[in-house]
């Protein structure tokens, strides 16, 4: 067998991505406040690219007037890859950039240094106090010694957002090097503080912390919570009142008490904040049609500098090292803006087609919601089905029937009676209204709700209202149900 270097030629096509392609589909699946975070950072790095009013916002690749004729060379020969790659975007028409893109809107308003200054640093910091720093500032109001110090900032230390804590008795101590007794006194202290309930290792010793803080040691309430806890969890009440000798009424009365008990006494001081959504577009009904308006406010406006294209225009040969730095900037620029341009023409295609095919939902509401598959859309704008998964996901539409997620109208459907179908939105929400609706004392099991729905001419079986149901945080029937006092 013989070794040997061959060269031959071989013609085969294949796919390639060019990075302006590629950041085109980055821009087209990032969120709301992820794009923003990126333009701002695309701001600080190209000195090319920068926010200017509206009046002033110009389209790069279109010269005005007083353009002079050498400065139209120049960007000619600083664009070619721009322009070619153009031609591989059919659905996207760039000759009214400016018409489009850079129109006027109402989200500017003018800087005032004097009126940021006059409230100081002090004022406008606000911040939650967490769960730890509320309990060392109990901790260092009570009385203690240095080593009890060194404990309690081990215990606080080890406490998670729930306010129970994660370490033993034995890991405490031995970090410390303090005996056990000192360690169990500490916590025993700190147990006492507020939030009633805090440090706790498990739930029984939570809720036994508050029913002592209330007094009703000796009480049932103790004895349930203390020798009945899983009989609780699973509503077993009549075993409950057979075990403790109690009648059933006592047994549901003691229940309502330990429900009032904070089972994650944490909670208050959580350090979540809450975010709010931003709509990327919004739909109104104006008369009998839908108006679709794209959301742009807050979105810097972006133009190239005529700074640096002046200094483009006015380099000469020998200024090849700037002229490539400043050309391959701008090449960067021209296609940040594009790119933000087309995703924003892009999500208002797919949300007209979505309003098109989901208008009776818009108008009705949510009993009429259409099944709707990607591909749906896909067709019916012309493109590919990942264009249209990145463009719905992460992006949100306020519509008539509230804020809705784009993905919220894409839906599998639930065969009915006479060949018709029906979006498993809908299947849930009827779910939703059927156990709004029933005796809490006899709640629907799975197999009613499915044989109630097989008479509204819904086909669909007991384990997919189990599913639907633990989707949509329902509990079973048996832990639904109320007993009657």
């Amino acid at each position: 067998m013989v070794l040997e270097l061959k060269q031959q030629l071989k013609l085969t096509q294949q796919l390639v991505m060019t990075p302006q392609l590629q950041q085109a589909i980055k821009m087209l699946q990032l969120s709301r406040l992820e794009l923003l975070d990126s333009i701002h950072q695309e701001l600080e790095a190209n000195p090319i690219l920068e926010e200017g009013p509206e009046e002033d916002a110009v389209d790069p690749l279109a010269p005005s007037e007083a353009t002079s004729n050498e400065e139209v060379s120049v960007q000619d020969r600083v664009l070619p890859e721009v322009m070619d790659s153009q031609r591989a975007m059919e659905e996207i028409n760039w000759e009214d950039y400016i018409d489009e893109y850079n129109t006027s809107s109402s989200s500017y308003s003018a800087y005032s240094f004097e009126e940021k200054e006059s409230t100081s640093f002090e004022a406008t910091l606000s911040r939650k106090p967490s769960l730890s720093s509320h309990l060392m500032w109990q901790f260092i109001l009570s009385p203690c010694t240095e080593e009890e110090k060194i404990v309690g900032e081990l215990i606080i230390g080890n406490l998670d957002a729930d306010g129970y804590l994660n370490a033993s008795l034995s890991e405490i101590t031995a970090s410390a090097h303090v005996p056990e007794e000192l360690v169990l006194e500490v916590l025993k202290k700190i147990q006492g503080f507020d939030p009633v309930g805090v440090a706790a290792r498990d739930l029984k010793e939570c809720l036994l912390i508050q029913t002592r803080h209330l007094g009703l040691e000796g009480t049932l309430v103790e004895t349930i919570i203390s020798n009945h806890l899983h009989q609780l969890e699973v509503k077993n009440y009549q075993a409950i009142a057979k075990e403790t000798g109690s009648s059933l009424a006592d047994v549901i009365k003691t229940v309502e008490v330990i429900t009032r008990l904070e089972p994650k006494p944490g909670r208050a001081y959580s350090g979540e904040e809450t975010h709010y959504i931003s709509p990327d577009i919004y739909v109104y009904k104006v008369g009998d049609e839908f108006v679709i308006v794209l959301n742009d406010e807050g979105l810097p406006r972006l133009r190239v500098s005529p700074f640096y294209r002046g200094i483009l225009n006015q380099s000469s040969d020998g200024d090849a090292p700037v002229k490539d730095y400043i050309q391959g900037k701008l090449r960067s620029a021209v296609w940040l803006i594009r790119s933000i341009h087309q995703r924003q023409r892009t999500i208002y295609k797919v949300t007209e087609s979505i309003v098109k095919f989901q208008r009776e939902f818009l108008e009705k509401g949510i009993a009429y919601l259409k099944p709707l598959i990607l591909k749906d859309v896909a067709e019916d704008v012309e493109m590919h089905e990942s264009t249209v998964s990145r463009v719905t996901t992460n992006k949100y539409v306020h519509t008539p029937q509230g804020l809705l997620e784009l993905k919220f109208f894409f839906n599998t459907g639930i065969s009915c009676a006479h060949g018709e179908v029906m979006a498993s939105e809908a299947v849930k929400d009827k779910i939703r209204r059927l156990v709004q609706s029933e005796n809490s004392s006899h709640p629907y099991s799975d197999k009613e709700i499915a044989n109630m729905l097989n008479k509204n001419d819904i086909n669909i079986a007991r384990r997919t209202i189990a599913k639907y149901r633990d989707v949509m945080g329902i509990l079973p029937s048996n832990q639904r149900k109320k007993f009657a006092q």
